[in-house]
């Protein structure tokens, strides 16, 4: 479980863009992130994802305090916890393969880097979690050539090969069609309810996260103002956001 108990985030020199964000992230849970332009919703993926730090609060992962940690709360957070920004980046005159196999500068192993030899137990872990997301057809096409949707689903496929519990994903069916859309938070669902992976994810469009998300949490001005089960929104609560 993670727990994240009164975060807070001030740019230095500037505003508190985050202040009091308490909740809790079970797992295999799928939390919707919700909140007008500019309420905080993307820097508390940052903040999770230890992409930006912290001014206050406590991150709680697996009963260890993480912010006490250092560089080695960095890298457990780095292991386990993959964000996914927007537009997910592939090597795009690689193969989705060798995307997900390669995997990002930290999860890769240094020697696999430099000699860039492939085990045939990982060949086969990877070949099967781009099957599990629809994408086996695919597995030997090149990152610049799939679609949005394509690479946000090869990216997440990436993020679990090398070992990561949550994802952590900024609008992740931004642009794409209902179709593409539907079937990035069907995997995404899937996962969750599959193999235990928690998803938080900001989402515009709030009738799937009124579809899909177990919990809806909102934002205002950095503050938590909204914490629902997975529903349909009253128009009171919208209002809140």
């Amino acid at each position: 479980m993670i727990k994240v108990d009164q975060l807070s985030k001030q740019i230095p020199g500037g505003p508190k863009v985050l202040s009091g964000i308490s909740f809790n992230i079970e797992p295999g849970e799928f939390i919707a992130v919700k909140g007008a332009s500019g309420s905080g919703k993307s820097m508390l993926l940052r903040c999770l994802a230890m992409r930006e730090s912290w001014s206050g609060g406590s991150y709680i992962v697996d009963g260890v305090d993480i912010l006490k940690k250092g560089l080695l709360g960095k890298m457990k957070i780095r292991r386990e916890i993959a964000y996914l920004e927007e537009k997910p980046t592939l090597i795009g005159k690689r193969t989705a393969l060798k995307n997900v196999l390669i995997g990002t500068t930290h999860q890769t192993p240094i020697w696999r880097r430099v000699t860039g030899m492939i085990r045939s137990d990982d060949y086969m872990g990877a070949m099967d979690m781009i099957e599990k997301m629809g994408l086996l057809e695919k597995a030997h096409q090149k990152g610049d050539k799939l679609s949005g949707g394509e690479k946000q689903r090869i990216a997440m496929a990436r993020a679990l090969v090398h070992g990561a519990k949550t994802l952590l994903t900024d609008e992740p069916v931004s642009g794409l069609d209902p179709h593409a859309a539907e079937q990035v938070l069907s995997d995404l669902k899937k996962m969750c309810q599959t193999q235990g992976i928690s998803v938080v994810a900001v989402m515009h469009q709030g009738d799937w996260a009124e579809r899909f998300a177990d919990r809806i949490i909102g934002l205002n001005n950095g503050k938590l103002v909204l914490d629902i089960k997975g529903r349909k929104m009253t128009e009171r609560e919208k209002m809140l956001l």
